[in-house]
């Protein structure tokens, strides 16, 4: 048995393109794409959801693995992409944050729900309104029909 494993080693390494795909070189890189991917999908939910520490320790993680992607021999290049891509993405999340809690957009998005409200509120009042006018008239056609009826059997 551990000539049979020992030869499909043998048969991996011999072929640069298999050999790379069965390494770690290749599988690292590729299972830590969750971490940019993850990252890039989050910048289209609400910035109150960000953590400002976990975003500064994701950035300076991507930065250090960026560069120790490059020490390492061979340069492991797709690595160096993921953490680029991680970078860019915790970068723009960090500004995100920034922007809301330190640079007033926390108080702009409280601004706009506060207008949204009113205006929702504006529009269900009117839309009541128009329906107790309109159940109004229809009461008030239905009175002078019944005071028309008492009015002929009067007249007759």
């Amino acid at each position: 048995m551990a000539a049979a494993i020992s030869a499909l080693n043998a048969k991996i390494r011999s072929q640069p393109t298999l050999s790379y795909f069965c390494s770690t070189h290749f599988w690292g890189p590729f299972s830590n794409f969750g971490i940019p991917i993850a990252a890039i999908l989050d910048t289209q939910k609400d910035p109150e959801l960000i953590s400002g520490r976990m975003t500064a320790a994701l950035t300076v993680y991507a930065a250090t693995f960026m560069r120790y992607s490059m020490a390492v021999t061979p340069k492991n290049y797709l690595l160096f992409a993921c953490h680029f891509i991680n970078f860019g993405a915790q970068s723009t999340q960090g500004v995100r944050f920034l922007k809301y809690w330190h640079y007033g957009g926390r108080e702009e998005a409280l601004k706009m729900k506060a207008q949204q409200a009113v205006q929702t509120t504006k529009t269900e009042t009117q839309n009541v309104l128009q329906q107790g006018e309109d159940k109004g008239k229809s009461i008030l056609h239905q009175g002078e029909a019944k005071l028309k009826e008492v009015k002929d059997k009067m007249g007759k």
